[in-house]
């Protein structure tokens, strides 16, 4: 069975596809062609349900729509839904990241705490709509480090590591960050709603 994804990004369908294969192989995740909807909603929930709307109405075809983004606490939970947009409307994930950092450069690591967090919308052609979301808790580094991942990875030390062996998102293997991360956390409690497709 085919499920949409609604989103132009490569890295999210890929991601995407690896968390799927990992508990639905039967599902075949396919990326989204068609219009990118102006996503006004205010929050990460509205969002994900504005862009899986627009995939099944265009392609038929049910979809899902993951809205996801950095929440710094120190920050009252921005970048948040502008995560994607924090240095502009260029959407420049090495800007976002610099600007952050900028941001946070005279913050201590006890308030450097931050989550990611991802809600994923399902919305079928026949109009049922749910959203469930996950949230991967952690702070982030000083600096940027890791070639992997992609975003503000480079700097999200996710909680749960031994001290002194931390590593960034960037840092770890894809098969780890597809285990853990927020996406992966929302994808397990969306799982049985795909059971009413």
């Amino acid at each position: 069975m085919k499920v949409v994804l609604a989103t132009h990004n490569p890295h999210k369908v890929s991601e995407f596809q690896q968390i799927v294969a990992m508990t639905r192989p039967d599902l075949e995740v396919v990326g989204y062609d068609g219009p990118e909807p102006v996503e006004d909603g205010v929050t990460f929930a509205e969002n994900a349900l504005i862009k899986a709307r627009a995939a099944a109405a265009h392609t038929g075809l049910p979809a899902m729509a993951d809205d996801s983004g950095i929440c710094v606490d120190v920050l009252g939970g921005s970048p948040g839904i502008f995560s994607a947009y924090w240095a502009g409307q260029k959407k420049d994930a090495t800007a976002n990241l610099e600007l952050l950092l900028d941001q946070l450069a005279d913050i201590a690591d006890p308030h450097r705490t931050a989550q990611f967090v991802s809600t994923i919308a399902l919305v079928t052609p026949a109009g049922v709509e749910q959203t469930v979301e996950g949230v991967w808790p952690g702070r982030l580094a000083h600096s940027a480090a890791g070639a992997g991942g992609f975003g503000y990875d480079p700097i999200f030390i996710p909680d749960g590591q031994a001290e002194g062996a931390e590593r960034t998102t960037a840092e770890l293997s894809s098969e780890e960050k597809q285990s853990q991360s927020h996406r992966a956390r929302a994808f397990e409690v969306f799982v049985p709603l795909l059971k009413t497709l």
